[in-house]
């Protein structure tokens, strides 16, 4: 399934994410998730699923269902927003308040 395989590698490296890194995050191990980026295997759905949540996409558009185009149009702001959230689902707890601790005072300056 080579859509489903540049579709993760495209949505990956618009978040600037590394495979091992969908893959930790997806707890999936690197070689399972290398397997879905190569197009050797294809994920079920409830892995799917969590690797949506972690690339913060849609089965739908990494199938190759939704117009690919839309993606790309995204403005540059956009972009940077999905590459903060991204980078935030990957924290716990402590590390998010400290974070958003963070934002909040950069915000205010």
């Amino acid at each position: 399934m080579q859509v489903l395989g540049e579709q993760l590698r495209r949505r990956a490296r618009e978040l600037d994410l590394t495979d091992a890194e969908v893959a930790r995050r997806a707890g999936l191990s690197p070689r399972r998730y290398g397997n879905y980026v190569t197009g050797d295997r294809v994920p079920d759905l409830q892995t799917l699923v969590r690797i949506c949540k972690v690339l913060m996409t849609t089965p739908d558009q990494l199938l190759g269902f939704d117009d690919a185009k839309s993606a790309k149009k995204k403005s540059e702001r956009d972009r940077l927003v999905d590459k903060l959230l991204a980078a935030a689902s990957g924290l716990d707890d402590k590390q998010l308040k400290l974070a958003v601790r963070h934002l909040e005072v950069m915000a205010e300056s």
